[in-house]
């Protein structure tokens, strides 16, 4: 990542306020690169004056999940006090208020910050409630003209979504810095909202909570039953609603109600859902406030061997968990269930998808704002006016009238036209002057779904496609359940390379799923072993082996640009390309010894070479090969691209696009700039240790395995990965080629799957996710 790419005339953040919210902005400021002021008040005791700031950074490099994509990230975070270094906030281009919900400590920080400010600097709130307004009554006309709210939303690493909210004397300019900052160098997608209580996501979120709650608890459902009602059948994370609470933490929710209800107008439909919750109230009371306290809706009784318990809505007591049946049935089915099933869907959809309809233009301009904000802010995988078009509009009106509750306005414009549509290969939406509108991507986003609406693939099968991107580019896409690798994908990889050889340029490896890949596909190895087809599972490996060479070896330059989990032979894709630009939330790793494997598709080969030509170890034959035992036997993986860069997973010249809708547009621009004299690489050749070497890795792992932290078969199989990485029964002063290494893994792939306590690794891992230790 190069900062100076994307910081433009942001070079340097100021952050006040080392709270939560707060600390975790300034972490994200530092992961794209940039130096970040962050000050908090004096403590009360202690001689240390800016320990509340510097304690802060300590405790977020402790968390899990971390903020921090790098450790190395937190030295650009310099902490302070705002009595003592208030005034080098003139050494910023953007200052970000993020302390406590008062507004009187709001405006004396600001009345202090125009004192010492350079001019032009971009001032913005962190607020989830106050209007800009409030905030900067008494303020001059300059500090106006550069004020706004930013509202992120927690953990502000990972939540994608952020609220920019303008006054009317908001510089145009201003506003357009900070946005453009937020957007390229933080990874966020900025959604414009109005200056109304609880913006968006917020507004609507909070409400739809509630009402579920009151729906749940009205219609006797247990909170099992209605998280499996309202969680994954519309397009709600699979927490559900409860579920969710207790994620997002409980004592929060009395907390947001205070808020809206104090400031949201008279008459809103948000009054009707605020009643006494008395269950509510005794489990903050008690302790009871989400993951973050002793449980919530759910708990985990650890006197019961961590047995999975729920609370019963009525009586307030706890009880095993019981699983509810989800319903398997499209949008417009489930509401017109009978019994609790369709009453407690429709309660909560009839409500909720007309609450946000009644709120077009007052809390944002457009439907696309509000479903961006709800499917970045809360996780939704629609917005509420995709879920009105699943419902059909007209329908969905219709019943609102027959139950003689208010049709909201923009439901009667639409009639029984749908709020999106594709026309001319192009998707619009419908606006308030009842016309449609190009949905236009900001300069610098393509995505592949665009492309896949005025194209066709130029060839594809069960689990790839291959897709024209412009300019000569080819995008080479998994398209396979998780994007697991089989004998198709590499088929058509194969007949790619041709493809592109002969007609293009260049190649991305690309796909917008939520996983770039998990590796190869388990569920047909798993087949194949259970039938004994050896043969099959030796034409897999040397068929991946094979398709990936040809993919290295081309005359073409190649691109991979990975998003999300890169396992096992998603990783060995990775670092078989010329060069990678990945996500920042790229989580990446050889991963096979955790199923009783080795890496079979070249990712040992490809590992060493790497170290070896990093330049960081020391000469001689034992250091990349103990780096690539340590973290191949391990099956560490990267929590994020920059460390994937540590690892050396990733190069160090490999980029880094924080913005998940820039990727494949930094992906192609990269491509582009390798084609001219491009010639493929030279095939690398090892010096290995041999037998002596293998003997010393195994020493060490002996050592894990004596404390307990190895498992017999763990060190069957590390013992295997030795043998790979050592050059088998090469001497050091043997050549081994890559060809070499491939027969290697190759041979050591098939031994272990054949072993029964791989099958046993294998079927747990599909089974529940998680590695079996045997």
């Amino acid at each position: 990542m190069n900062p100076s790419d994307i910081q433009g005339t942001i070079r340097k953040v100021c952050v006040i306020g080392a709270g939560t919210m707060g600390a975790g902005i300034a972490a994200q400021v530092a992961n794209a690169g940039v130096p970040v002021l962050l000050l908090d008040i004096v403590p009360k005791d202690g001689g240390n004056r800016n320990a509340i700031a510097e304690g802060a950074v300590a405790k977020m490099l402790k968390a899990d999940p971390a903020p921090f994509m790098s450790k190395a990230a937190a030295r650009l975070i310099e902490t302070g006090n705002i009595e003592d270094d208030l005034a080098r906030v003139g050494e910023c281009d953007w200052i970000v208020e993020a302390i406590i919900e008062r507004l009187d400590l709001k405006q004396d920080l600001y009345a202090r910050l125009e004192q010492v400010r350079k001019a032009g600097t971009a001032i913005s709130s962190n607020t989830s409630t106050i209007p800009l307004g409030q905030l900067i009554d008494g303020r001059s006309e300059a500090f106006a003209a550069d004020f706004l709210i930013t509202h992120f939303f927690n953990p502000p690493r990972y939540m994608r979504l952020i609220e920019i909210v303008t006054g009317p004397k908001t510089g145009a300019a201003t506003a357009e810095k900070v946005a453009d900052f937020v957007d390229r160098a933080m990874g966020k997608t900025v959604v414009r909202a109005n200056d109304t209580p609880g913006f968006i996501a917020n507004r609507i979120g909070t409400y739809w909570l509630q009402v579920a709650v009151n729906a749940a608890i009205d219609l006797g459902l247990t909170v099992e039953e209605a998280d499996a009602i309202g969680g994954k059948p519309m397009g709600v994370p699979k927490t559900g609603i409860f579920g969710l609470i207790d994620l997002v933490g409980i004592d929060l929710m009395p907390l947001l109600q205070k808020s809206l209800t104090a400031t949201l107008p008279e008459g809103d439909a948000y009054f009707a859902t605020v009643r006494p919750m008395p269950l509510v109230d005794k489990m903050i009371a008690d302790g009871y406030t989400g993951r973050k306290g002793k449980g919530g809706f759910y708990r985990l009784n650890r006197e019961a061997g961590k047995r999975k318990e729920a609370i019963d809505l009525a009586t307030g007591a706890y009880r095993p968990a019981i699983k509810a049946q989800e319903p398997r049935v499209r949008l417009g089915e489930l509401v017109a269930l009978p019994g609790k099933t369709g009453e407690f869907a429709w309660a909560v959809l009839g409500q909720v998808l007309s609450y946000a309809a009644s709120l077009v233009g007052t809390i944002a301009d457009d439907i696309v704002a509000i479903d961006d904000a709800m499917k970045l802010g809360y996780n939704w995988k629609y917005g509420p006016f995709e879920l009105i078009d699943q419902l059909g509009g007209a329908a969905f009106a219709k019943r609102l009238a027959d139950e003689g509750r208010p049709v909201p306005a923009i439901l009667a414009t639409a009639g029984d036209r749908s709020f999106y549509r594709v026309e001319g290969g192009k998707r619009q939406y419908l606006g308030l002057d009842g016309a449609y509108h190009d949905l236009v991507r900001p300069d610098g986003v393509l995505l592949l779904e665009d492309i896949k609406r005025n194209a066709k693939p130029i060839m594809k099968n069960g689990s790839a496609a291959l897709w024209d991107i412009g300019d000569g580019v080819a995008c080479f896409e998994f398209t396979s359940k998780m994007n697991a690798l089989d004998g198709d994908t590499l088929k058509l990889l194969g007949q790619a390379v041709a493809h592109v050889a002969a007609s293009m340029k260049a190649m991305v490896v690309y796909n917008e799923g939520s996983n770039f890949s998990a590796g190869a596909n388990l569920g047909l190895a798993l087949f194949a072993l259970n039938i004994a087809a050896w043969g099959e599972i030796d034409k897999l490996v040397a068929g991946g082996q094979q398709a990936y060479k040809a993919m290295k070896y081309a005359p073409f330059p190649v691109v991979a640009a990975p998003a999300g989990l890169a396992l096992g032979g998603g990783c060995e894709i990775v670092m078989h390309a010329d060069a990678v630009q990945a996500h920042a939330e790229t989580y990446i790793g050889l991963v096979e010894c955790g199923v009783g494997l080795v890496p079979g598709w070249g990712g040992c080969g490809e590992y060493i070479d790497r170290w070896v030509k990093s330049g960081l170890l020391p000469k001689g034959p034992m250091p990349a090969v103990g780096k690539a035992f340590e973290t191949i036997s391990t099956a560490t993986v990267a929590k994020s691209a920059a460390e994937a860069k540590e690892l050396m997973f990733l190069r160090k010249d490999d980029g880094i696009s924080m913005n998940r809708d820039r990727l494949l547009f930094d992906a192609k621009a990269k491509a582009l700039a390798l084609v001219d004299g491009y010639t493929p690489p030279e095939p690398p050749s090892f010096r290995l240790p041999g037998p002596s070497g293998r003997v010393a890795l195994g020493m060490a792992a002996e050592g894990f395995h004596k404390r307990g932290m190895a498992t017999d078969y763990d060190m069957v199989v590390s013992d295997a990965l030795a043998e790979v990485l050592t050059g088998g029964d090469a001497d050091i002063v043997d050549v081994v080629s890559e060809q070499d290494m491939l027969a290697l893994e190759h041979a050591a792939f098939m031994a272990r799957v054949r072993d029964p306590r791989t099958m046993a690794r294998v079927e747990t891992m599909l089974a529940t996710g998680k590695p079996l230790r045997n």
